[in-house]
């Protein structure tokens, strides 16, 4: 993809929308095509191949975690009931870890988005400082850090996981 290179060489976190999937960096929300409107920073890039827009979000000299890519993942996380940020996909997990999660997701039928940290290093990094979780995978249940893996194979074993899932998905 000719719009992955440029951000590369920016070393930024990218967004990407189509008419079926939005894509920042590797968050993928409801297929709908809808994007948060404050996600990131709107400069646009245009990638003259596939004339696809981009948006991307600068780096803050110094470490921390770009004002930016907080915005952009607050957006993200209130605009969808449940997400994963795993290693992978929820089709392809890359850890045991993440498996564990998809699968007590995919176990309870309910939708959700899953982020592959994997793609994008300043995400992986943003994300640990974001929710002061250091470890992956990350679920947020309702615009709120709920835990990891643990947290949730305890939390569905008590049947208490179905209750704050129902409460997320008819908020």
């Amino acid at each position: 993809m000719g719009g992955a290179s440029v951000a590369q060489k920016r070393g930024v976190p990218i967004l990407q929308k189509s008419k079926k999937t939005c894509v920042v960096g590797n968050l993928q929300p409801k297929m709908h095509g809808g994007l948060p409107r404050s996600v990131c920073i709107r400069r646009r890039l245009i990638d003259r191949r596939t004339r696809s827009n981009f948006i991307s979000c600068k780096a803050t000299e110094g470490g921390g975690l770009p004002p930016e890519l907080k915005n952009s993942i607050d957006d993200f996380i209130q605009e969808n009931a449940i997400v994963v940020f795993i290693k992978g996909t929820k089709e392809m997990p890359m850890c045991g870890f993440s498996n564990t999660v998809v699968q007590i997701l995919n176990s309870m039928d309910v939708p959700y988005v899953s982020v592959n940290i994997l793609d994008n290093d300043m995400l992986r990094a943003g994300m640990k400082e974001y929710s002061m979780w250091p470890t992956f995978p990350q679920v947020y249940i309702g615009g709120e850090f709920y835990g990891g893996c643990d947290i949730m194979i305890e939390s569905y074993q008590r049947g208490e996981l179905h209750e704050v899932v129902e409460i997320a998905l008819n908020s």
